[in-house]
């Protein structure tokens, strides 16, 4: 088995979703920086990779791979990150699902325009629509750890922790007014005793 390469910058946290769960599993692998300030998306050699143009892209030896959370499970299949029991997996998908789907479209305006500041995402009562939608859904997670008392799919650390442990993340650290959620708190202090959260939730790089 050939060791997989990691196409894609680390300040991008769907490539740090990727390398975290690399991490928590102890795999080796590569990383080769591609996107903003790096090798651009559009090359023609990075395109017969991801048509999409987007990081992160795993290659092994079966080829290539694209999206974060199909990366995740893949990597993760047959561990207990990812389990067997088909009600488990289901639940963990569930969240993985509601974080690239709800979740992501809740912060999408404020973040481009509070963090990023894109061209285009300055409308200030769009960003606190964005701000107000990014709460809500936060709350809703709030109300899930404090039915679970541990972790998103339940008392096991799992990939869904690992996607929304970053958006947790980015949601701390991004300059809005946040709502006081004690379980979400809660919640960020136990992912923060694994070293592999450390290593990839960086405070500079929401």
């Amino acid at each position: 088995m050939t060791i997989p390469k990691v196409l894609g910058r680390t300040s991008s946290i769907n490539v740090r979703k990727v390398l975290w769960t690399l991490d928590e599993l102890d795999l080796a692998y590569e990383r080769e920086d591609w996107g903003a300030g790096f090798s651009p998306t559009n090359d023609p050699k990075f395109l017969q990779w991801n048509p999409n143009a987007l990081v992160p892209v795993l290659i092994d030896e079966d080829g290539p791979l694209w999206e974060s959370n199909a990366i995740c499970r893949y990597v993760a299949a047959g561990t207990p990150l990812f389990p067997d029991g088909r009600r488990a997996r289901a639940l963990v998908d569930q969240w993985m699902d509601w974080q690239c789907t709800e979740l992501n479209t809740a912060w999408r305006y404020a973040f481009a325009g509070l963090v990023r500041k894109s061209p285009g995402f300055d409308d200030p009562k769009q960003i606190k629509a964005s701000v107000v939608a990014w709460n809500t859904a936060m709350g809703l997670l709030d109300a899930r750890l404090v039915d679970t008392g541990a972790y998103v799919a339940g008392e096991h650390f799992t990939l869904a922790d690992i996607v929304l442990g970053l958006s947790v993340h980015r949601w701390l650290f991004s300059p809005i007014e946040r709502e006081d959620w004690p379980a979400l708190n809660a919640y960020y202090a136990r992912l923060k005793q694994r070293p592999a959260f450390s290593q990839w939730c960086l405070p500079e790089v929401p």
